[in-house]
């Protein structure tokens, strides 16, 4: 299914929040934010996120919803040692004194602490429900997205047909045209049909558009069959198709010296401009 470029997902569980954020962009570009103590899952997660989409800007906020309290151990070999060390001074200079819990406890380096224990199941489960609700979202706009675009392609293919309909009479009404003014220039100078035929002839080989109109028609399937194939990455072909058929509108209009040629390329190429807008925001 065509996909938006434009999302969003969020979920919950097991103490992570997982919000991901996905805007237009030519390419794919993943940002990952988390605290440290996740730092190790990041590249999984990366994969995860280019496994389920192709293009667009996504960034992942991971965030923990509940604080754990850290362990506390004590470094026992570090303990050991130092009662040995101390004992054997003690012994050497005479001192007098025990050594008990008491001397341990204003050592600070002999309290060690450690991270709460995380299941990283629940992490990556939250990722895929994550990724699920923005695919849904991004599915959801890219089909309202294809539905417009498909109602502004109808409407271009009217306009298409009208010119041609148009095109098709435009040498006839050119040697038409040409046959007059040279009529009134001549006055009652007889016509030389033969030299008369071959101005016109030059003249609507220079105007052909015949060439651009069978281009044009190609191009307008293809993109009412991109938008139909449920393909859910179609944003680079009909980017390309969309350049291709505003070049060969122009061209028209470059050629055609008709004013209702002309009127139809003009809003051909509206049409073609509000085809790319859309669909620079699919994936």
């Amino acid at each position: 299914m065509i996909q938006s470029m434009t999302g969003y997902g969020a979920t919950e569980e097991d103490g992570y929040k997982v919000e991901i954020r996905s805007v237009n962009q030519k390419g794919l570009d993943i940002g990952v934010r988390m605290p440290s103590l996740l730092m190790q899952h990041e590249v999984e997660i990366r994969n995860r996120i280019r496994e389920a989409f192709q293009r667009g800007k996504i960034d992942v906020i991971i965030s923990l919803t509940e604080q754990r309290q850290p362990g506390v151990a004590v470094n026992r070999e570090l303990a050991k040692s130092m009662y040995e060390a101390f004992g054997r001074l003690q012994q050497e200079l005479s001192l007098p004194g025990q050594i008990g819990i008491e001397f341990f406890s204003g050592y600070r380096d002999l309290i060690v602490q450690s991270e709460p224990s995380r299941d990283s199941t629940a992490l990556f489960t939250a990722l895929a429900e994550a990724i699920y609700r923005l695919r849904t979202m991004r599915e959801t706009e890219g089909a309202a997205m294809a539905a417009e675009l498909c109602r502004i392609l109808d409407g271009f293919e009217a306009d298409y047909l009208s010119l041609c309909s148009i095109a098709d009479g435009v040498v006839a009404r050119l040697r038409e045209k040409m046959a007059a003014k040279v009529a009134e220039l001549l006055g009652n100078t007889e016509l030389d049909e033969t030299r008369l035929a071959q101005e016109v002839a030059l003249i609507a080989q220079r105007s052909d558009i015949a060439e651009e109109i069978a281009r044009l028609r190609s191009h307008v399937d293809q993109v009412r069959k991109a938008l139909s194939a449920g393909d859910s990455a179609v944003g680079r072909r009909l980017d390309f198709l969309l350049q291709e058929m505003h070049r060969e509108v122009n061209t028209i209009g470059s050629k055609a010296d008709e004013i209702g040629i002309i009127s139809l390329t003009i809003e051909m190429k509206n049409a073609v401009g509000r085809l790319r807008e859309q669909s620079l925001n699919i994936q």
